[in-house]
């Protein structure tokens, strides 16, 4: 299992009139985590799309447990659990400053050969980095 942890503070425009962060909002908490995990890999999602292989999303899934509110330091925990092939599952943990789990969710994204516009393997740099974490 391999995980990594970012912090992300919420912006005014992230949240609506009550205070809380919009819906929305967290679907794009969760690209932000998993950008930085794969520079914490030392790639990047621009560096994969440059070695012809691009991650669409096939699914998300999002529960919502605590309003995440203006201005709080979001501690976000991403994990894969599945040692990936053509598709990997991101796991997320959101939780608060008081360190309250405030959302859960879940995105499955698919590795697509730009070229070929077909699901392909996982990129062999990416594997090697994580593989230590699945034997």
């Amino acid at each position: 299992m391999f995980s990594f942890e970012t912090k992300i503070r919420i912006r005014y425009a992230d949240t609506d009139q009550m205070g809380y962060m919009y819906y929305g909002n967290y679907a794009t908490m969760y690209e932000v985590a998993r950008t930085e995990m794969l520079r914490s890999l030392g790639m990047s999602y621009r560096s994969m799309e440059e070695a012809g292989v691009m991650m669409p999303v096939l699914e998300l899934k999002c529960k919502y447990i605590k309003p995440a509110l203006y201005d709080d330091l979001i501690r976000i925990k991403v994990i894969i659990d599945e040692k990936p092939r053509a598709r990997i599952v991101f796991k997320y943990e959101l939780y608060n400053e008081n360190e309250v789990l405030i959302n859960l969710g879940e995105t499955t994204l698919v590795f697509v050969n730009i070229e070929k516009n077909k699901p392909c393997m996982a990129p062999k740099n990416f594997m090697n980095a994580i593989e230590s974490y699945f034997s």
